[in-house]
């Protein structure tokens, strides 16, 4: 016989539970409450400092692909992602940047102008030139 809480035709092992929630958006922020608990936020990114964080992840795992052989050419990276191949490229230039800049990325304090739009122009292999168009755009 079945657990009591089962329902429908599933396998005799198989239990199913059914918690009531409900989705809200407050002040900008999703919240989810639960029966008997406060509600929940999931915390905002307004400087957008996580969708760098995973760009670089990102960035750092296609490479990995690429030089193991993995992958031949952005092409191929891009066809298994499921992206352009423009977007795939684009992307990849960010393991390129130097590495105090990836530091500060990942430290969540990026230097000052810097944003994932912006990083995906071209910009200079060299890092000394990289830091130099970084102190720039500060200014």
């Amino acid at each position: 016989m079945g657990h009591p809480m089962a329902t429908g035709t599933a396998e005799p092992d198989t239990i199913t539970v059914r918690v009531p929630l409900v989705f809200r958006k407050r002040s900008g922020r999703k919240t989810v409450t639960a029966p008997h608990g406060p509600p929940t936020s999931i915390p905002a990114d307004p400087d957008g400092e996580g969708a760098l964080v995973r760009a670089l992840a990102r960035a750092f795992r296609w490479r990995s692909l690429i030089e193991t052989g993995v992958h031949a050419t952005v092409a191929d990276l891009a066809a298994a992602e499921g992206v352009n191949p423009s977007y795939a490229s684009r992307m990849l230039r960010l393991a390129f940047l130097a590495p105090d800049i990836v530091e500060m990325i990942l430290d969540r304090r990026p230097p000052t102008g810097i944003t994932l739009h912006g990083l995906m122009r071209p910009f200079p292999v060299a890092w000394e030139q990289q830091r130099s168009n970084l102190s720039e755009t500060a200014e």
